[in-house]
């Protein structure tokens, strides 16, 4: 579900870089890294050079610019990634998965979510997920606000669905369908970012957007949403983000990623903290991306508002949780 702008969105102070194939290299001073360029082809062909006294990282986008990067433009704005020693290079959202751009060793890591993750992993590709922006998912299925003749997934028997040509999205429909009583019956037309002006038009019954976004540039635009939460009819949430990289480029330049990941979790704890200055950050990042700032900012409320985890009195967690007794292994047959 996310050949463009399908991902979540929601920032977290507490998201892990997972880096376990990042070897043993002894860490190098912060921002003192041998100096490079980085050459338009790949960022894992490296080569010395005086030019400068900062190390280029090269990440691909899995969409146009939207607050899914948030955190990435903060830390670029407010220098966390200059005091590591590194240069931002954003590779922006083409034809090419960055998947694909990154096991091909063309960028050094890329935006993508879990199910991107799974496929490229399942073909042999060298791709793994370093960090998680977000806390939950922000998918959802999403229908014009005014479709009184349609309340529940199981009104969308016989429906149009507006799709975006992944594996993942269809059975995952027919998932939440079945599960509130319908057939999973549907007709799927494969529209990609033309899918939301479809629902909007009426040409289309239904298709999966982001809240955060799409939902909230929706009803900016006088045309709102109502939305069918994938967790309310026994979907599992999901990471529809994701930061990953190669297991090539976390050994080989494991102490580049380690900076790189600190300086970006960084960003996105700032953005958490502060999502109206780290909005504002974003637009002096790309001010020709966002034609209309307040949605930006509209967004990154909408995310502060609606994504953290919440304590049993409906109250955003003030600390961080004891992650080990969240899960356990203790119960498995041994290997």
């Amino acid at each position: 579900m996310k050949s463009r702008l399908i991902h979540t969105a929601l920032i977290t102070t507490i998201a892990a870089a997972v880096l376990s194939a990042c070897g043993s290299a002894t860490p190098a001073a912060t921002g003192t890294s041998a100096t490079v360029e980085v050459p338009s082809s790949s960022a894992s062909s490296l080569s010395p050079t005086t030019a400068t006294t900062t190390t280029a990282i090269t990440v691909a986008l899995s969409s146009s610019p939207n607050t899914d990067y948030t955190g990435m433009y903060v830390a670029q704005q407010r220098g966390y990634y200059a005091s590591e020693g590194i240069e931002l290079q954003i590779v922006p959202y083409a034809t090419t998965a960055p998947e694909t751009l990154i096991a091909n060793g063309k960028v050094d890591f890329g935006f993508t979510y879990q199910a991107g993750v799974a496929y490229a992993r399942a073909a042999g590709q060298d791709v793994v997920a370093v960090f998680a922006p977000d806390q939950k998912g922000t998918h959802a299925i999403g229908v014009a606000a005014d479709r009184t003749d349609i309340t529940r997934p199981q009104d969308l028997d016989g429906k149009v669905y507006a799709g975006f040509g992944t594996p993942d999205e269809l059975p995952l429909l027919r998932t939440i369908i079945t599960n509130d009583g319908g057939t999973g019956d549907f007709t799927n037309v494969d529209l990609n970012t033309s899918a939301y002006a479809a629902v909007h038009g009426g040409a289309a019954d239904f298709t999966i957007p982001v809240t955060t976004w799409e939902g909230v540039q929706a009803k900016a635009a006088g045309k709102p949403m109502k939305f069918f939460a994938l967790t309310d009819y026994g979907f599992p949430d999901q990471y529809s983000i994701l930061l990953a990289s190669s297991r090539h480029f976390l050994q080989t330049q494991s102490d580049l990623a380690k900076r790189f990941l600190a300086a970006t979790q960084k960003g996105y704890a700032f953005a958490a903290q502060h999502p109206v200055d780290a909005a504002k950050d974003m637009i002096s990042a790309d001010a020709q991306a966002f034609a209309d700032p307040q949605l930006v900012i509209d967004s990154h409320q909408a995310l502060v508002d609606g994504g953290y985890l919440t304590d049993a009195n409906g109250e955003p967690l003030k600390t961080e949780p004891d992650w080990g007794s969240y899960y356990t292994n203790d119960y498995l047959p041994a290997p």
